[in-house]
């Protein structure tokens, strides 16, 4: 088991770095695939794989043995294919429970970033939260403790800069999936010693290259990126359309590997988590691991293609 206290279908470096980070190769057998693209955590410097996962409805599947059994297949090519963070919460059903049965399935991976989040009102409550989640999951402490959609933020952060100081969590994070609460955020994130920082981001939901991102980056915060595919809706718009003849130049053999490709090649992302409940779109999802990362000029193209063929 990984001690933390050690070290919906589908940080920070400059642009130029990280298209050179995506192209490096491990050196081993002829067998081995290549590495992964990282980005690099800004507080210190430990690298992430881009792509993570995420467990919104797709892990909160009960105790049902065959839906397990798929939740553990999907986490084993999730690793196999260098995976490293899985976020969830404790408002997510089941989630927690089932990522803690599978990892224990396959014996908690080496690899494993833990994120989760706390999400209720008062101290107390919270303290118990995170207790729960920490025997769902079956970790010794996480890597990272988010608070989710900024709940009693101010109670929860000096809870969570006790624990960070006492070793129990590595990182400490604040989260929001609604716009309307961007303009706050970004407030928060000016002067309170966050770590992570995450929200939503895609190739038609832009607007937070103006504000968020910047921001995020003049404060040495690492950015996790959720709803890439908005739960699902732009897969399901793009679904008959082609892709780009120059799609392959980038490595992407479906909409999934561009639209994440699209969202870590900002160059202040440090990873996007996806969910899924299938093996074959996490396969899919973890293309986008590994080759070429479009540079500024292709990014625009990128966003072009995909505004007119919807």
């Amino acid at each position: 088991m990984k001690d933390a206290n050690l070290l919906n279908r589908r940080a920070l470096l400059s642009l130029c770095g990280a298209v050179g980070a995506a192209t490096a190769l491990k050196l081993g057998p002829a067998s081995a695939q290549p590495a992964p693209i990282t980005r690099a955590i800004p507080a210190t410097g430990e690298r992430l794989p881009v792509i993570g996962m995420g467990s919104w409805l797709t892990f909160s599947v009960g105790d049902f043995p065959a839906e397990r059994a798929i939740r553990v297949d999907i986490l084993r090519n999730f690793f196999a294919r260098g995976g490293a963070l899985i976020d969830s919460s404790p408002m997510y059903g089941w989630s927690e429970e089932v990522i803690g049965y599978c990892l224990k399935q396959l014996d908690y991976p080496g690899a494993l970033f833990s994120a989760t989040k706390v999400w209720t009102f008062t101290q107390l409550l919270g303290v118990s939260q995170m207790n729960n989640s920490e025997y769902r999951w079956g970790v010794d402490g996480f890597d990272l403790m988010q608070i989710h959609n900024m709940v009693d933020w101010e109670t929860h952060l000096q809870t969570l800069l006790q624990w960070k100081a006492e070793g129990r969590i590595r990182y400490i994070g604040i989260t929001t999936s609604h716009g309307r609460r961007h303009d706050e955020l970004g407030e928060v994130l000016k002067t309170k010693p966050f770590d992570f920082v995450q929200f939503t981001y895609n190739i038609l939901d832009r607007e937070v290259e103006n504000r968020l991102l910047p921001l995020a980056a003049d404060r040495g915060i690492a950015v996790i990126i959720n709803r890439p595919f908005r739960r699902g809706a732009l897969l399901d718009r793009l679904q008959g359309k082609p892709l780009p003849a120059w799609a392959g130049e980038l490595g992407c053999n479906n909409w999934a590997q561009f639209l994440l490709k699209f969202i870590v090649s900002h160059p202040s992302v440090t990873c996007t988590i996806p969910a899924t409940s299938q093996v074959a779109h996490m396969q899919e999802n973890m293309g986008a691991n590994f080759g070429r990362l479009p540079d500024m000029q292709i990014r625009r193209r990128m966003f072009r293609y995909v505004e007119d063929v919807i």
